[in-house]
């Protein structure tokens, strides 16, 4: 059992937290749902029984990391409803924090592939994978990559762990 150093939280910065959370989620699960949809149409298409290997490949990827993406990112929600008179909010805040971290990490993924495989459909080589390349950047950069710097650094960093 690990045991936390931490004193109790007082009930309103759990809130506030909690709902800023889910806030955050709000955010990205409209963007995952709208392309989970896209990418279940596309079986459908009659140019889907062309794509060469590797962009079925990239469509399975896409389509896998937006489905798992869309089950980290609605984990919060759930958690909360079924703990949420538990006095649990503290172990809802953790396991929550991680979910939708592995929720927007899927969700890059799946961007990424979305636009690799479309872009294999229109564009000529190598502009797809440049294409693919600089939203996989960009989403490791500013997701990911500019609040880790800003925490390795020690900036905005608060004694609430705001």
């Amino acid at each position: 059992m690990t045991v936390s150093n931490r004193s109790p939280r007082p009930k309103e910065e759990l809130d506030r937290e909690l709902g800023e959370l889910l806030n955050e989620v709000r955010v990205g699960l409209p963007g995952v749902t709208v392309l989970f949809a896209f990418l279940l149409t596309l079986p459908f298409a009659a140019r889907f029984q062309r794509l060469s290997g590797a962009q079925q490949t990239a469509y399975y990827v896409a389509f896998y990391s937006a489905a798992i993406a869309m089950v980290c990112l609605v984990t919060p929600s759930a958690f909360h409803r079924i703990r949420w008179r538990r006095g649990d909010k503290e172990a809802i805040l953790r396991a929550s924090n991680r979910v939708v971290l592995a929720g927007f990490a899927c969700l890059a993924v799946a961007l990424v592939a979305s636009v690799l495989l479309v872009s294999e459909l229109v564009l000529p080589e190598p502009l797809p994978f440049i294409a693919a390349a600089v939203v996989g950047g960009l989403a490791l950069a500013l997701w990911f990559g500019l609040p880790v710097s800003r925490r390795l650094r020690g900036k905005g960093d608060t004694e609430s762990g705001e």
